[in-house]
């Protein structure tokens, strides 16, 4: 029976594994799908998620400064050495002993603001704080999102470049055995076989290297969606997917800095810097607070635990505070926060201009590059059929060895610039979306 069990826990066992294998080589991601595993599994956006939960308490906390301050303290004291007073009488000097052996005290106190226009101005400085916090999230992930976007398409290059390569690699492993025979029964020369045979030994470090790119950039994928290195996954697409609403998107983009996150974070914490002037402002102000005290105490002899005498005294009142002199502090700290108010000004035209710049630079190179798929795609077009002439002269005989390898090369040279253009034109459009600020986050994120 033992051994019956043990032999099923290892069929389990070797079920699970098999079925666990299939499940991660069955792991096909698309572009989007990488997205949304980054936008929810990336550490980065969970620690901001939980920064501004963070903000929110310090809300909170500003909100606890308007609320009624309530303490209790209670006090015993057992006296060792009573005081002794002296009085002068017709007969001498009376000595007597002041005070009692125990000693309680018990307060109950109570402080409501009432106007405190410091902590007002502190809530809505809170308020700018969290926006500007919702703000920084928004630009961590849409960076996260650029960054994934661009590995994702460096991956789909690499894989197309090794595709491109393989089947170079092949035809050139075909001509090197069809030369080799022909060379063993006399009708080929050695030097056709071996040049047949550096053709496909030539290929073998390029192909190699693409293999290298694309377990790095996997591994730089998995990074960003917080995968574990050991998962494995593919693919579901290609560059030449991407190429067909290619030309309907450059048509239709948008090149407003609205949503750009440098400018709305620079445009936040100008609103904070203003606010933080209006709270250095607000310290010129008077406080008023209402108090409220109630208290008991009780002074007995001997036994610290009987002979209670309990009296009780309350008073209510309202105190004001009215700052008037700290040494020029105040005034110089409003002067500081003035000029930090205009100097945002200043960076903000900088910031514009700046991004302007790159808003262009964005654009050209987007239709440099579509200007590039055009070109490129012609001259696989043309590549292609020269090679198919080429390779029916060299069965004829009309063609040479060399005159056939050179359309192959020059196939294979203009298919890899032809994926290597999709590749520009899509690694433009993604860090324009991002220096706009215009990707769909909302998309991906999960609503759990």
């Amino acid at each position: 029976m033992n051994k019956k069990k043990t032999l099923f826990v290892a069929a389990l066992m070797i079920g699970a594994a098999t079925f666990l294998g299939k499940a991660q080589a069955a792991l096909n991601l698309s572009l989007d799908d990488c997205i949304r595993i980054a936008l929810n599994e990336n550490p980065t956006v969970k620690i901001d998620s939980m920064e501004l939960v963070r903000v929110d308490y310090s809300k909170r906390e500003a909100w606890g400064q308007l609320l009624p301050e309530v303490s209790f303290a209670g006090q015993y004291s057992r006296t060792l050495m009573k005081q002794t007073m002296y009085m002068d009488t017709g007969q001498g000097v009376a000595a007597i002993k002041m005070g009692r052996d125990n000693t309680y005290t018990a307060a109950l106190s109570a402080s409501i603001p009432i106007y405190v226009p410091q902590v007002w101005k502190s809530i809505k400085l809170s308020d700018t704080q969290i926006l500007q916090n919702l703000e920084t999230a928004r630009a961590s992930k849409l960076s996260l999102v650029n960054q994934v976007k661009n590995a994702y398409y460096a991956l789909l290059l690499a894989e197309d470049s090794r595709k491109v390569l393989l089947a170079n690699y092949e035809t050139s492993k075909v001509n090197a055995e069809v030369f080799t025979k022909k060379h063993e029964i006399g009708v080929a020369s050695e030097y056709d076989m071996l040049r047949a045979n550096v053709a496909v030994t030539n290929l073998e470090p390029s192909i190699i290297d693409a293999e290298n790119s694309i377990n790095k950039l996997k591994l730089q994928l998995k990074l960003l969606m917080a995968m574990d290195a050991n998962v494995d996954f593919s693919t579901s697409e290609s560059l030449e997917g991407f190429k067909t609403a290619m030309y309907g998107r450059a048509m239709t983009m948008d090149t407003s800095l609205v949503n750009n996150t440098s400018v709305k974070q620079l445009d936040l914490q100008t609103d904070l810097l203003r606010q933080t002037l209006d709270v250095q402002k607000a310290s010129w102000l008077p406080t008023i607070a209402a108090t409220a005290n109630l208290g008991y105490s009780s002074m007995t002899n001997g036994n610290p635990l009987t002979n209670f005498q309990w009296s009780g005294s309350s008073s209510v009142g309202l105190s004001v505070s009215i700052p008037l002199f700290q040494g020029g502090k105040r005034y110089y700290k409003q002067k500081q926060a003035e000029i930090a108010v205009r100097e945002m000004k200043w960076q903000r035209e900088n910031l514009t201009r700046s991004l302007n710049v790159q808003v262009q630079n964005e654009l050209d190179n987007i239709t440099k590059s579509l200007k590039q798929v055009d070109a490129n795609t012609k001259g696989v077009q043309q590549a292609e059929k020269a090679h198919d002439i080429m390779q029916e002269s060299f069965k004829i005989g009309s063609g040479t060895f060399l005159q056939l390898r050179d359309t192959e090369d020059a196939l294979m040279s203009a298919r890899l610039s032809y994926y290597q253009s999709i590749y520009n034109y899509l690694v433009a459009e993604s860090d324009l979306e991002f220096v706009l600020g215009n990707a769909p986050i909302y998309k991906y994120t999960s609503t759990k």
